[in-house]
């Protein structure tokens, strides 16, 4: 190697002084504004009658906190064994979908697509679909192919359910080869409501078949749906806890052997995933559990009407008292006492807190992100004494407005909060400016808000491109709970040292 070349990063390759003039040069190109003007203008975005304006648009959305349909019907897909996404669609969005979780699993993604281009969209997708069928079964020879849509396909009108019939027909397919489909129109919605219909489809093709619900007999295991949860690490907590207190479980929709595959010199496509089998079995447990209602409301529906037991569906359980309430559900359903060294691993996350909690009391914070990760992350908030100042949901609904408000008013660390359904970051980016706040939790797209604002950002969410390896950390159950903690913590820590003079630049903290 030669060691006189430097590699650069390009945060200083282009402060060098050729690039600056480059820069410069291009300047006569571009019409730009004067130094004066762009200080007069970013003065006013820092002010009260700009949030007025930007509060008022109605026609245009600015950097929304969330992503479309499919991503989540992919996510879905990826829970189960053997199981190829198929997006029915143009390349450039599975191309999409691919990416973003590549990024933030630094993981290969495996989806395919249907291909559709001009031609499909005048004459319609069909035979792009049954062709896919047919290569994806000689090339990947996957266990299930989960169908979803993009706008091309939702927009022409394409009938998933007549084109499959014909794939069969023409025995491309097996007649008996699991095929779940769902319509996830990009246009409507967000990932939450792909991944709740996928996950609908999947649940009710498989348990369906072969009359397989009219024969379910009586199990003492539980089901576990966790939603949308983009933590490989919140999977080890649910099973910790579950095995912890010998309850017999089935996690419906398991991706994370998927999004955290081992390097031994071997690639394959599937990695672990809920067992097909196991998920025809599903209904004859003793009820289901879901970590994330807001991501699975049809499924949740679903699960109450057709098999029967009892379902039981909540928020992200981050934070003691949320996960205090999980483990306490589990017990009521199952009838198994909690273990005392569940009760033990709870203590210590008490002590933790009380340890690092005249760091965090009063602290004033704004948050971004899902509905059931939100008010997870909420609830953790009043319980160390951190006010929630501003909420920012862009995918939440009336319903989770209305269920944080109430979360916020059980402490009076919640008084100070507004809850804001239906914005965005640009909306968060005026709130920021007009009424500080000491620090933010949530995703990588939070990063420029927090920048013009000049606060730290604590990254939790989806998703995180910015930084290495996150997911593999719990963010949920006791364990969760220390996570999220320690990486508070220790960002307001690392704000105090950097803000503090010589003489307030302490050893110990």
């Amino acid at each position: 190697m030669d060691k006189s070349i430097t590699m650069k990063d390009h945060n200083t390759l282009f402060q060098e002084e050729k690039y600056v003039k480059q820069a410069e040069n291009k300047k006569q190109f571009e019409a730009p504004c004067s130094n004066e003007e762009i200080e007069m203008m970013e003065a006013y975005l820092k002010t009260d009658d700009y949030k007025k304006v930007n509060f008022n648009r109605e026609a245009a959305t600015i950097n929304p906190n969330k992503a479309c349909q499919p991503l989540g019907a992919v996510l879905a897909a990826l829970g189960f064994e053997g199981t190829l996404p198929y997006v029915h669609g143009s390349q450039g969005c599975v191309a999409y979908f691919r990416s973003h979780f590549a990024r933030h699993f630094k993981e290969p993604v495996p989806a395919v697509s249907s291909s559709m281009t001009e031609d499909g969209a005048v004459f319609g997708g069909m035979r792009n679909l049954i062709e896919g069928l047919e290569n994806c079964q000689a090339l990947y020879n996957p266990k299930m192919i989960a169908i979803s849509t993009t706008c091309m396909a939702e927009v022409i009108g394409d009938d998933l359910g007549a084109f499959i019939e014909n794939a069969k027909k023409e025995e491309v397919i097996d007649s008996d080869f699991p095929l779940p489909y769902a319509n996830t129109p990009s246009f409507v919605g967000s990932h939450n409501e792909g991944y709740d219909n996928m996950m609908r489809a999947i649940l009710s093709h498989l348990s369906e078949k072969d009359n397989g619900l009219a024969l379910k007999q009586p199990s003492d295991t539980i089901n576990i749906i966790p939603g949308y949860d983009t933590y490989t690490g919140n999977f080890s907590e649910i099973k910790h806890i579950l095995e912890t207190m010998n309850v017999g479980y089935t996690i419906l929709g398991d991706h994370s052997g998927n999004l955290d595959s081992p390097a031994n010199g071997e690639y394959h496509y599937f990695y672990g995933g809920t067992k097909l089998i196991d998920v025809q079995e599903s209904p004859s447990a003793k009820g289901t559990m879901i970590l994330q209602k807001y991501s699975t409301r049809k499924t949740a529906k679903y699960i109450e009407d057709k098999w029967e037991h009892a379902v039981v569906s909540t928020y992200s359980p981050i934070g003691i008292k949320a996960t205090d309430q999980f483990v306490s559900q589990i017990s009521e359903l199952t009838g198994v006492k909690v273990p005392q060294s569940l009760i033990d691993e709870r203590g210590r996350v008490v002590d933790a807190f009380t340890d690092s909690q005249a760091y965090l009391h009063g602290k004033r914070v704004a948050l971004s992100g899902d509905p059931d990760v939100l008010l997870g992350l909420i609830s953790f908030c009043l319980e160390v004494g951190i006010e929630p100042v501003h909420i920012i949901c862009t995918n939440g609904n009336k319903q989770f407005q209305e269920e944080a408000e109430e979360l916020l008013k059980t402490s009076p660390y919640g008084a100070e909060s507004t809850v804001y359904a239906g914005k965005d970051l640009w909306h968060l980016r005026s709130l920021l400016l007009t009424n500080p706040v000491d620090f933010a939790i949530g995703n990588t797209n939070m990063k420029y808000a927090t920048k013009d604002a000049n606060i730290p950002l604590v990254r939790i969410g989806f998703p995180i491109f910015d930084r290495h390896h996150m997911h593999r950390y719990p963010i949920i159950g006791y364990q969760g709970a220390l996570n999220v903690l320690t990486m508070i913590v220790n960002t307001i820590l690392q704000e105090l040292d950097e803000q503090a003079p010589d003489y307030s630049y302490d050893a110990v903290r």
